[in-house]
């Protein structure tokens, strides 16, 4: 029998019950936030503890949290992680929520974790997602001598992963292995044979929210000392679903891959619950930050929607972002980015990003073409520049060379809408009143990238910028963002 529970019964506990108990989500922060044995109290390496949609994660190194998984281990832990699919469950079950309060130890799962704390101000010390966690769990139980059971997943799953395990880990220890397909009414027979087993550790992998609510109901029955719910990590391990490359992950673009594996059964959990977390995240830093002094609201307002827009095009085009970067590598000599340091708000120089359009011996050729630049100013402009690259002038035509700018955008270094960052060299020149562009976050596009980008003097750049700097709004940004759109379709002034 399948994990999917009948109207009768959720993980043994009934729908009159269920009613008996129920809480609104802000009743259950209520009744248990001085209840909540979570201890997040660990800094690592000067990082506080985080404190995200209600909830206090640890906030360490991964050896730190092994080091805390293993401390005092003959003190019972039952430890969760939470990344963006368990807040999205969580604010619609109340029960969840709760038994994620109660939790010993809760680990950030994932980089929305990450986005959802950069938003709100905070720093994410590491990813301690269950899958990366659990080889050097095992390294660790098999060197001090600590048993596990894993249950969990489709029959023969749990046992291949443990098996594999083996290989890596000789002296590693497996208790048990049980797969999830059990009924309600044979849960006591399965926690009997947990008990039975003399597991020192037990590995839950039946998914949220069913594991944490499981654990959380027979929790005063079980043994082993260390519980922890661990998703679906028991399949990638045991070879049934292969894992996204490392450079997949490193991109942030892991659910893609994930999507591609399962497309049915992980549409609804990718395509509409990115967007759900990311309003949930942006409505989090906005309590978050709306606390701290000296912030104005708009500047508060102005970050929330950068991250949330910028988050969503990476979500939407990474899929075009990775052929644009294939189409880089395999066609012109070089990185496939082009990282140049530019000067933003006060005079802070960043390394801004942006897909590599020209040959890599560019700059080398620039001198020999100043006398062709087609702009009167500083600024130095060829419509049909020799070295930009066929792939390059594509780019360049629909604007999608500005787009790794988003990660500079999530970064803090620069905004949505603002003015254009410039050159040392171009501030070098700057007269005063042109200074005045450094008042405020660079951005992506502005008033006279909607106006005609490369085809308005800089003279005119300057008084656009300027005048957006004095007057700007959320809904001047919102109106120059929309109407970024057209001035991409048309091309104008884009070389």
């Amino acid at each position: 029998m399948s994990l999917s529970y009948s109207n009768e019964t959720v993980l043994g506990f009934s729908e009159p019950a269920l009613e008996r108990t129920a809480l609104s989500t802000d009743k259950v922060f209520q009744s248990i936030e001085g209840e909540a044995r979570v201890d997040a109290a660990g800094v690592d390496d000067g990082h506080p503890p985080l404190k995200l949609f209600g909830l206090p994660l640890v906030n360490m190194t991964q050896d730190r949290a092994l080091d805390a998984l293993f401390a005092d281990f003959d003190t019972p832990k039952r430890v969760a992680f939470v990344n963006a699919h368990c807040v999205n469950h969580m604010k619609r079950n109340a029960h969840y929520l709760s038994a994620l309060k109660q939790a010993s130890l809760l680990l950030p799962d994932g980089s929305g974790i990450g986005l959802a704390a950069r938003m709100s101000g905070q720093h994410l010390a590491a990813n301690l997602n269950g899958t990366d966690l659990f080889p050097p769990l095992c390294a660790r139980a098999a060197r001090e001598g600590k048993s596990i059971y894993l249950l969990g997943a489709r029959p023969g799953v749990a046992k291949a992963a443990a098996d594999e395990m083996v290989s890596r880990y000789p002296n590693l220890q497996i208790a048990g292995a049980q797969d999830g397909y059990f009924s309600t009414d044979t849960q006591e027979a399965v926690v009997k044979a947990i008990n039975n087993s003399g597991a020192d550790i037990l590995l839950v992998a039946t998914g949220v929210p069913h594991q944490d609510l499981w654990i959380r109901q027979w929790s005063s029955w079980l043994k082993p000392n260390l519980v922890m719910g661990v998703g679906g990590l028991f399949d990638y391990y045991s070879g049934r679903i292969p894992r996204a490359p490392l450079w997949v992950r490193k991109l942030g673009s892991e659910w893609v891959w994930r999507l591609l594996q399962e497309p049915v059964r992980m549409a609804g959990r990718y395509l509409l619950g990115n967007p759900l977390f990311i309003g949930y995240s942006a409505l989090n830093a906005l309590d978050a930050q709306a606390e701290r002094r000296g912030i104005s609201q708009f500047s508060v307002s102005k970050r929330v929607l950068d991250i949330s827009i910028a988050t969503l095009a990476l979500l939407i085009l990474s899929p075009f972002l990775l052929l644009a970067a294939c189409a880089i590598k395999f066609t012109s000599a070089g990185p496939v980015f082009f990282v140049q340091n530019r000067v933003g708000k006060n005079g802070q120089i960043f390394p801004m990003i942006k897909f590599r359009s020209m040959y890599e011996d560019a700059e080398e050729r620039r001198a020999a073409l100043l006398a062709q630049s087609e702009r009167d100013d500083m600024c130095f402009k060829i419509r049909k520049d020799p070295r930009v690259t066929f792939v390059g002038r594509w780019l360049r035509k629909a604007s999608m060379d500005e787009l790794p700018q988003l990660f500079n955008v999530l970064h803090g270094e620069m905004s949505l809408v603002g003015p254009r960052p410039a050159l040392q060299s171009e501030v070098d020149g700057y007269q005063p009143r042109e200074r005045a562009r450094l008042s405020g976050l660079p951005g992506i596009t502005g008033l006279w990238q909607i106006a005609g980008r490369a085809d308005i003097s800089f003279r005119q750049q300057v008084e656009m910028d300027v005048a957006y700097l004095r007057s700007r709004s959320m809904l001047m940004d919102l109106g120059i963002l929309i109407f970024t759109i057209p001035a991409i379709l048309s091309g104008r002034g884009a070389y």
